[in-house]
């Protein structure tokens, strides 16, 4: 299963990218993180349907105080991952 999620608010600047990639490795996915030249995060996260779901609570939780608005679209990877990645 793999996700693609923007968060909005203030989300940049924050640490956001780093806690999602600190909370990955705690979990069964793959994926990245970006900033988004309109001050949103984008977020792409693929593994088993429990561990995404879990990751992304998991992010919720821990940025809470930053995430004004989440939107959140089932996909398809579209490209090979890795680990869990802070592209730039």
């Amino acid at each position: 299963m793999a996700k693609r999620v923007t968060y909005s608010g203030r989300v940049q600047g924050v640490g956001f990218r780093a806690t999602a990639a600190a909370i990955a490795s705690d979990h069964a996915v793959q994926g990245w993180v970006r900033n988004l030249s309109d001050d949103r995060v984008e977020l792409l996260v693929d593994g088993p349907p429990e561990a995404v779901e879990a990751f992304l609570n998991a992010v919720r939780t821990e940025m809470a105080r930053y995430i004004r608005g989440e939107e959140s679209v089932e996909c398809e990877a579209g490209e090979r991952l890795e680990g869990f990645n802070v592209r730039y």
